[in-house]
């Protein structure tokens, strides 16, 4: 299984080429070549966190929560599934005469999130850390793996309404899945139809709102000249603020409920979003998504074992197509158990399963502090099973400048058991139902 985990996984100081399907027209080692000569694309291996990581220097970090009396009641620290999959979310601090300083991502959640409290922790390693990070979007083939573990929990009717969901899924993109194909391979189709038929696309196929989102963000991170993202740059930090713009600019609700699934602009609305947020940016980000998402969609989704030319993604048998396209199968499984109305009964069993197969993992690779491998931009999470975790912990108030103080010291244990659904309220709508896509009447 760790083969599988190895993967998920980037490390952007030692990259190495991952297991894909022939027939694409770059490879990822040219592409990641590209994402390198970018402005700012030495930043994926010099930046801030990767430096703290490999320093074997004490790491401070910042968590926000709206549970402090819980967790100072309980004494423990429980981690939750997300972009990190089983880490403690949190965000850098550099420690500075004036205080800790905030990763400009951890000074956007002190700003938008005043009802929040929050936490710092230091953690002391004994030895530099390898700067691993988990890439959420690669996980498919993981969730596919737990599905088949797991099925036996679904009643025969829900796991045929669930495999019926995901084939109605594939079928009503179909279209869209072979015109990415298509230009994955080398026949070049007009960026502006592409991103049209995305549009109309990633309503029906949630995961497509992920995708697109994290491709167009990377575009904005790595190619932003702007002022403000040059001082950024200077202290070693990606502007990660310029996604949250794109998100809360792209879709209602989102600092309400950060939901990907709803990203989902057509081309003319692409254009208008990057203009407004970076107008230098705007000629040229039609075609470098177009290039990207079709190149990630291809890698992601495809076995190995197949020539990306000879997909038809036409399918009416589940299993064939997890066969062919192990990774999209999977996220969409994930996606539709995660809106099933037993989900809240599964959520541990099906979840916490996973978390120990990562675990374990982590702990043979002295990953502590894992990051979100896609994009190193402020997100780093904590290992709560790591079995050499110094951690020291503090609540935190902020001064006029955004620094952080340090106030109580607080007694906590970090435990290898993930939260309850009902404390990750940030990921679930007002029925308790988590983001994902409206329910469908052929799913679970």
């Amino acid at each position: 299984m760790h083969a599988t985990w190895e993967n998920v996984h980037t490390d952007y100081t030692a990259p190495v080429t991952r297991p894909g399907p022939s027939g694409l027209a770059a490879t990822e080692g040219e592409w990641r070549s590209r994402l390198q000569d970018a402005p700012n694309g030495w930043l994926l291996a010099g930046n801030s966190t990767t430096q703290a990581l490999t320093s074997g220097g004490p790491i401070y970090l910042m968590h926000t929560t709206v549970a402090l009396d819980a967790i100072r009641t309980s004494g423990q620290l429980f981690p939750s599934t997300g972009c990190l999959l089983a880490a403690l979310y949190c965000a850098p601090l550099t420690l500075e005469p004036g205080g800790l300083r905030p990763h400009n991502l951890g000074a956007h959640l002190l700003r938008t999130k005043p009802h929040t409290s929050t936490l710092v922790f230091e953690i002391t390693p004994t030895a530099p850390m390898p700067p691993l990070g988990i890439d959420y979007l690669r996980a498919g083939a993981i969730h596919l793996d737990t599905y088949r573990q797991f099925r036996s929990y679904l009643t025969p009717v829900e796991d045929r309404q669930l495999r019926r969901a995901a084939l109605a899924q594939i079928g009503t993109t179909s279209g869209f899945l072979r015109t990415v194909l298509a230009h994955a391979t080398g026949s070049n189709q007009p960026a502006a139809r592409l991103l049209d038929q995305l549009s109309q696309a990633a309503p029906h196929l949630p995961f497509l709102g992920y995708l697109y989102f994290e491709v167009v963000s990377e575009y904005l991170m790595l190619y932003s000249t702007a002022d403000h993202t040059k001082v950024l740059a200077g202290i070693g930090e990606l502007n990660s603020v310029l996604t949250k713009q794109l998100a809360f600019a792209a879709a209602d609700g989102m600092d309400q409920l950060f939901d990907l699934a709803k990203f989902s602009p057509n081309r003319q609305q692409l254009d208008d979003l990057v203009t407004r947020i970076d107008p230098q940016l705007a000629p040229g980000a039609d075609t470098y998504v177009a290039d990207r998402l079709s190149h990630l969609l291809a890698h992601l989704s495809l076995s190995p074992d197949v020539d990306a030319t000879q997909v038809s993604m036409a399918y009416s048998d589940f299993d064939a197509a997890a066969q062919e396209a192990p990774g999209l199968m999977g996220q969409l499984v994930f996606r539709l158990m995660r809106v099933a109305p037993r989900y809240p009964q599964l959520y541990l069993a099906v979840e916490q399963h996973k978390a120990h197969g990562l675990w374990d993992y982590w702990n043979s690779k002295n990953v502590a502090m894992p990051f979100n491998g896609y994009m190193p931009k402020g997100e780093v999470g904590i290992n709560t099973a790591h079995p050499a975790l110094n951690l020291r912990a503090w609540t935190a108030q902020a001064d006029t400048d955004g620094r952080l103080h340090v106030g109580e010291g607080l007694d906590l244990t970090p435990v290898p058991r993930l939260a309850d659904l009902s404390l990750t309220a940030m990921r679930r709508d007002s029925s308790g139902r988590a983001a994902g896509h409206p329910r469908q009447s052929a799913s679970v």
